[in-house]
């Protein structure tokens, strides 16, 4: 690739990448919010019971899980962007395939655990990218923008799903979620690139660029030191024993597992609370069944933002920064949690659960950047291990939320009632509560892993 300088570059390149990286978890979030609503409409019209769908909702997570260390190891040693590529060609052929029937679950379970495979490689990868293009000074807007596509693509498939499927039935969720995929595939084959070196001379030092990128087995890499010297070294080997043994890796995981609880719970289980807990319907809702999603794209942001704002000022510290986000968010969202149930009202039930995931999304400025501050070479690799934790969390939380609900019916002889939904949203209550203070005592933004 020819040398550029940076000045020739008008629109900087790593912007483009954090923009694609935006719409990637954008589309993919779609995809998961759209099989929701159309599996539901389906399997709701076919009598599925709330425990069968609790299981089918679930199998997704199950393929996930598998495939986010896996993912976190291809990006490191393939590299990042060409592991995404194909990631989201297989998760966006399997939605094209599938013909959804509730009554075929053997052909669902595959194609959702097919699909969970593929989404998995997806997150390490991109954190991989980010680590390798965005300076320090930029991680928290740039994670947090890219992360924010998500509940952004949350919102619109929300926003726009159910009525494509009252009027183009089901299967067209699948159809719109293929196109999408093979749309932002052919983005990313022709704008997304390797950084160049001498987009970061000083790579090495700062933790990014050309530094982090793939390197073959026994290549030898030149590293900067103080005072213009350098030095020649071996690549070192995934330091796998001291992830695992390190407190503040763990923080991130526990906090992790706590965040995508809370989300899966409420993405897979707000549909079905606003039609048989609040007996509201989806179609009827409007705009306002989009407004938790929204909140978390708004919110997300405004976290990332300011945790720049504090780090690049010098404010506060990094790690005083990281904890400060990650504890407001989580303690409020407990709080609104564990409201949610007492609201039986439309607009009350869209406000507090708008609440819980707005700063759920803001405490992300706090653990989900953490690993890049911590180990910015091994971000795709401490990321799959952080998201194999909240992987599982979706496994348990969703089909724990079925099996819940399943007992209150039989106790309570319906799901309108409020105590038939009271467990499903304290326990992630209560799980925010525990993960802050895991976060506040054992977290660091200091960089441990060279």
């Amino acid at each position: 690739m020819p040398n550029r300088s940076t000045k020739d570059l008008k629109f900087p390149k790593r912007y483009v990448i954090v923009i694609l990286t935006f719409i990637c978890t954008c589309v993919c979030y779609i995809e998961r919010v759209g099989f929701s609503i159309a599996y539901t409409a389906a399997a709701d019209a076919a009598g599925v019971n709330q425990s069968s769908k609790g299981t089918i909702l679930s199998t997704f997570y199950y393929g996930y899980a598998c495939s986010q260390v896996p993912g976190g190891w291809a990006a490191q040693k393939i590299g990042g962007r060409k592991v995404l590529l194909l990631s989201f060609i297989l998760w966006s052929s399997t939605c094209f395939l599938l013909q959804l029937d509730p009554n075929r679950v053997a052909v669902l379970v595959i194609a959702r655990l097919l699909v969970g495979v593929a989404q998995g490689f997806i997150f390490p990868s991109i954190h991989t990218v980010l680590a390798q293009w965005v300076p320090p000074h930029e991680r928290s807007r740039s994670v947090s923008l890219t992360t924010s596509g998500m509940y952004l693509g949350a919102a619109m498939g929300m926003l726009v799903l159910p009525s494509l499927v009252k009027f183009k039935g089901p299967q067209s969720v699948f159809l719109t979620e293929a196109a999408l995929g093979a749309f932002w595939s052919l983005l990313w084959f022709k704008y997304a690139s390797d950084p160049p070196r001498s987009e970061h001379p000083k790579a090495a030092a700062a933790g990014f660029g050309e530094s982090l990128l793939p390197i073959k087995a026994n290549q030898k890499v030149k590293v900067e030191n103080g005072g213009g010297s350098s030095s020649t070294i071996r690549t070192a080997k995934i330091p796998w024993k001291r992830i695992f043994l390190s407190l503040p890796v763990w923080a991130i995981v526990v906090n992790n597992f706590t965040f995508h609880y809370a989300l899966y719970v409420l993405m897979n289980w707000l549909p079905t609370y606003f039609e048989l807990g609040l007996n509201l319907s989806l179609q009827e809702m409007g705009s306002s069944k989009m407004m938790p999603y929204l909140n978390m794209f708004v919110f997300s942001n405004i976290g990332g933002v300011v945790a720049d704002h504090l780090i690049t000022k010098r404010l506060l510290s990094v790690t005083k920064t990281r904890k400060l986000l990650n504890t407001i968010g989580f303690l409020v969202a407990s709080f609104a949690l564990m409201a949610l149930p007492v609201f039986r009202t439309s607009n009350g039930a869209v406000f507090c659960s708008s609440l819980a995931l707005g700063f759920l999304a803001l405490g992300r400025a706090g653990f989900a950047v953490n690993h890049m501050d911590i180990a910015p070479r091994y971000a795709g690799i401490v990321m799959g291990v952080s998201n194999t934790a909240g992987t599982l969390a979706g496994i348990i939380g969703v089909e724990l939320t079925g099996q819940l609900l399943e007992a209150a019916k039989m106790t309570y002889s319906d799901l309108s009632s409020p105590e038939s939904w009271r467990a499903v949203f304290v326990i992630p209550g209560l799980l925010c509560i525990l993960s802050t203070f895991i976060f506040l005592f054992f977290s660091t933004g200091e960089r441990i892993f060279d």
